[in-house]
C-alpha cells in the first residue's frame, strides 16, 4: 500500500493561482486583438522594459549578434542541433504517405503535409532557454514548415546573444525580440507588423502557457505545457545523492515545478530528504528550488516495483527517471509519461539540452493522452479518395441506404446520382 512520506500543495491551492493568471492573459489578448502593435508595445514596455523601433531583428542585426557569441558556444549549439536534427530526421522518415485499393476501383490514401507557418516561443528571464530554439525552430524546419518565426524576450533590457544565435542557426525565417503574452498573441492573431501563423509552439511560464491555451482554436498548438515536472522511480539500488541532485536540478526551473520520488525503500526515502536539505544549503539556485521542493515536492513509498508503476502512471509526469535494478521494466510497461530516462547514466538535463530527444513535453497529466513535440506535430496527415465509375455505382448503393437510415436525404441523393449515372456506363 502506498504511503505519503512528503506531500506537496493541494489541488485547491494550485487552482487559485490559475484563476488569477487566466484573467490577466484574457485581458491582454483582448487588448492586442483590438489595438495591435500599440498594445504589444505597451506590454513590452511594462513587462520587459523594451521598446525598440522594430521588434523584428534585421539580417544585419542578427549577423552582428551572432558575431558576438564566443566560438566555443557556437560549436556547443551546433553539437546539440546536430543531435536533435538527426533524431528528428529519423522520426520524419517513419512518416510515410500511403495509398491502397480498398475495393477494386476505390483508391484511398493519406498524405503528410507540413503546416505552412509556425511561431516558436523561446523563454528568457532568469534562465534563457537557448535549447528551446533547437527543439522548436529546428524541428519545424526538419518537418518542412515553410515559414518559421521565433520570439524571445530581452533579458534586463539586453539582447540574449546566444539565444538569437541558436534561433538563427536552427533556421528561423523571422526573429523577434518579444516576450510573454504579447509574443504569443502577436504570433497567433497578427498585428500591423507581424503576419499571423497557423501554429504556436514552445514552453514558457504560467502566463505563456495560459496564453497558448486561450489562443488554441484560432491556431494550432504543440501541447499544453505547464511548469516542469520530474519524477524519479527508485529502488534500493539507487543512491540519495543522485536522486536529490536530479530532483533539485529540475526544481530550479521555477517555484511551481513539481518533483517527486516513488521508491520501494523507506531508508532511501528518508536519506533523500536529508540529502535534499544538504544540497539546498549549497545550490546556487536554492532560492527557487527550495520553494519548488517545499510546495510541490513529494515522496511516495510503495511496497513493490509493480505498485511503483501504478502510481507513476497516475502521476503521468513530464520527465521520469528510472533508477532501479531493471529500468527496462518501465520502458515495457509504463504508459503515461513525456520522456523516460532509463538508468543512472542518463538524466533529464541531457534531454533538456543536448542528447537529441525533444524537451517540449506534456505536463499536468496530459501524458495520459499525448506525447511531446516532434516533427509529427508540425505535419497534417490528410486523406484523399479516387473512385472508378464502376466502383462508384457499387459503393453508391450502400452509401444511399446508410444515408437514408440516418434521414439524410441530400446525402443519399449524392450517392444515388452516381448510381444512376455510372450504372448506365457499366451497362
Amino acid at each position: 500500500m502506498m504511503r505519503v512520506i512528503k506531500a506537496g500543495k493541494s489541488k485547491e491551492d494550485v487552482s487559485k493561482n490559475y484563476q488569477q493568471v487566466s484573467k490577466i492573459v484574457a485581458d491582454a489578448i483582448h487588448e492586442i486583438e483590438t489595438r495591435g502593435d500599440a498594445a504589444v508595445r505597451e506590454f513590452s514596455e511594462k513587462f520587459d522594459k523594451w521598446s525598440p523601433e522594430s521588434f523584428r531583428l534585421t539580417d544585419e542585426q542578427i549577423t552582428e549578434i551572432v558575431g558576438k557569441v564566443p566560438q566555443n558556444v557556437i560549436e556547443d549549439i551546433k553539437f546539440a542541433q546536430k543531435n536533435i536534427r538527426q533524431f528528428a530526421e529519423a522520426q520524419l522518415a517513419s512518416l510515410t504517405n500511403i495509398e491502397v485499393e480498398n475495393i477494386p476501383g476505390v483508391i484511398l490514401g493519406h498524405k503528410n503535409i507540413p503546416v505552412n507557418s509556425v511561431g516558436c516561443y523561446i523563454p528568457g528571464g532568469r534562465y534563457p532557454m537557448v535549447a528551446s530554439a533547437h527543439m522548436s525552430v529546428l524541428t519545424a524546419k526538419v518537418a518542412g514548415v515553410k515559414r518559421v518565426i521565433a520570439c524571445t524576450p530581452p533579458i534586463n533590457g539586453e539582447v540574449p546573444n546566444a539565444t538569437i544565435a541558436a534561433m538563427h542557426l536552427a533556421g528561423a525565417d523571422e526573429i523577434y525580440l518579444l516576450g510573454g503574452i504579447q509574443a504569443m498573441a502577436s504570433m497567433a492573431i497578427g498585428t500591423e507588423t507581424i503576419q499571423p501563423v497557423d501554429m504556436i509552439v514552445g514552453p514558457g511560464n504560467a502566463f505563456v502557457a495560459e496564453a497558448k491555451r486561450q489562443l488554441y482554436g484560432r491556431v494550432g498548438i504543440d501541447l499544453f505545457a505547464g511548469p516542469t515536472e520530474t519524477l524519479v522511480i527508485a529502488d534500493d539500488t539507487a543512491d540519495a545523492e543522485m536522486i536529490a541532485t536530479d530532483l533539485l536540478g529540475q526544481g530550479e526551473h521555477g517555484p511551481t515545478s513539481p518533483c517527486a520520488l516513488i521508491t520501494t525503500s523507506e531508508h532511501l526515502a528518508h536519506e533523500t530528504l536529508k540529502e535534499i536539505e544538504r544540497q539546498l544549503k549549497v545550490l546556487p539556485t536554492a532560492d527557487v528550488a527550495s520553494v519548488s521542493w517545499a510546495d510541490y515536492g513529494q515522496i511516495l513509498l510503495v511496497d513493490s516495483i509493480e505498485e511503483a508503476l501504478v502510481e507513476a502512471d497516475k502521476l503521468a509526469y513530464e520527465h521520469v527517471e528510472v533508477l532501479t535494478e531493471d529500468p527496462d521494466y518501465f520502458l515495457e510497461n509504463m504508459t503515461n509519461y513525456g520522456c523516460l530516462f532509463l538508468g543512472p547514466e542518463t538524466n533529464v538535463a541531457y534531454g533538456d539540452k543536448v542528447i537529441g530527444t525533444n524537451h517540449t513535453l506534456p505536463t499536468k497529466g496530459a501524458a495520459r493522452y499525448t506525447g511531446g513535440l516532434w516533427v509529427g506535430k508540425f505535419i497534417k496527415t490528410v486523406t484523399y479518395q479516387k473512385v472508378s465509375p464502376e466502383a462508384s455505382a457499387y459503393i453508391g448503393e450502400y452509401a444511399a441506404r446508410l444515408c437514408q437510415l440516418e434521414n439524410f436525404a441530400g446525402h443519399a441523393e449524392q450517392a444515388l446520382l452516381r448510381v444512376r449515372r455510372y450504372a448506365k456506363v457499366n451497362n
